[in-house]
């Protein structure tokens, strides 16, 4: 049906009024007239090992990695240096859309062996947020300074994810509050300081060790002017605080052919606040939740919402979980308590063309004794 043949069926002829069968589709119409200008739809895709030898929940495979370049390349992306994208962030504008940030965590060799010759042949710009310590310790799972270096010289960005890779979250028991807070941000310096030594330049972009960030760590990384990457999927939309900005993460069961495109492809809910709140509606800032909440509520606000009928989420564990829509707002809650360690929800609707709007949420759980999981 065209749009003439729709407007023609919708409106009574002899007072130019809607029918109200017509009122719903009509809204989601102008609906998507009104966002998709200003719909966002820049991804960041995060690797670890590309090896066919290396842990397999973190690592895929060299031929599948050559998939995913050869799918970008064919689709039209545009593929942007990470200071590129800090360029963007800052001036709050709206993000192009078919566009991605190619990243890896670590350091480790393989990317070196198998992924920069890869990106190479595209010519495309990738970082690699690396941990210092290995590569001053020499370690042969780690590329070399000398390496790094040479990524640099052919579109590498070498940028910051620690010192030691620790669990940033977790106070030790023989450290006080305050000696805690000075051991994260000494943590942050001294990596900064030995890539700015030994590369020549240090971008302020960090990439949290296990995705772990608390409001207190974000508030630290924006004082210093830093943007900061966690490892909860989707693409990067204007509500995202840029100390804690999404990537796709590929490894494992992650990362195939089917779910790789329609993450590259996903777009955020339109004009989007999200809120995490308890059972009472009080706000929760924090990935990690008080030690009584076992089903965090989900609150997605978008004019977008009331025109979708498809809006699914799951829990990590459980599956799909209810969704209650209430005009505007998408209100999720899991049907039982949410595992420990952490976990998602993840909540996606048909945007259309074979593309789908997403939004991952993700919580962190300790142990019931308070203790905090073994990893």
């Amino acid at each position: 049906m065209t749009l003439i043949q729709f407007l023609k069926q919708c409106f009574t002829p002899s007072t130019f009024s809607m029918r109200p069968a017509c009122t719903l589709v009509w809204g989601g119409i102008l609906c998507a007239l009104c966002f998709c200008q200003s719909a966002q739809a820049l991804v960041v895709l995060q690797y670890h090992h590309v090896s066919d030898s290396t842990p397999a929940s973190t690592s895929i495979s060299p031929e599948l990695f050559k998939a995913h370049m050869a799918f970008l390349e064919k689709n039209k992306f545009k593929v942007i240096a990470l200071e590129d994208l800090i360029k963007l962030l800052n001036k709050g504008e709206n993000l192009p859309d078919r566009t991605a940030l190619i990243t890896f965590d670590d350091g480790y060799i393989s990317v070196y062996k198998q992924a920069f010759p890869v990106l190479q042949s595209y010519k495309w710009p990738f970082t690699v947020f690396i941990n210092t310590k290995p590569h001053d310790e020499k370690n042969h799972l780690f590329m070399s300074w000398d390496q790094l270096r040479e990524l640099t010289k052919k579109g590498g960005t070498i940028a910051n994810h620690s010192d030691s890779h620790p669990h940033f979250i977790r106070q030790q028991d023989y450290e006080n509050f305050d000696e805690w807070q000075v051991r994260r941000e000494k943590e942050i310096d001294f990596a900064q300081k030995r890539i700015q030594k030994e590369i020549g330049k240090a971008v302020k972009a960090f990439a949290y060790p296990f995705g772990e960030y608390d409001e207190r760590l974000q508030d630290l990384l924006k004082e210093k002017g830093y943007v900061a990457f966690g490892q909860q999927s989707g693409p990067i939309a204007n509500y995202h605080s840029l100390q804690a900005l999404p990537r796709f993460a590929f490894g494992g069961s992650y990362g195939k052919m089917e779910d790789f495109t329609a993450k590259v492809l996903s777009l955020p809910f339109p004009q989007a606040k999200v809120q995490v709140t308890d059972n009472n509606g009080r706000v929760i800032k924090q990935p990690e939740l008080p030690e009584s909440l076992e089903r965090p509520v989900l609150r997605i606000s978008s004019p977008m919402i009331r025109y979708i009928k498809n809006l699914t989420c799951y829990a990590s564990g459980q599956g799909e979980i209810p969704v209650e829509l209430n005009t505007s707002v998408a209100v999720v809650r899991a049907k039982k308590p949410i595992p420990t360690a952490r976990s998602r929800y993840n909540c996606t609707a048909n945007a259309g063309n074979g593309r789908f709007y997403w939004h991952s949420q993700m919580f962190i759980r300790r142990l019931p004794d308070g203790s905090w999981y073994n990893e």
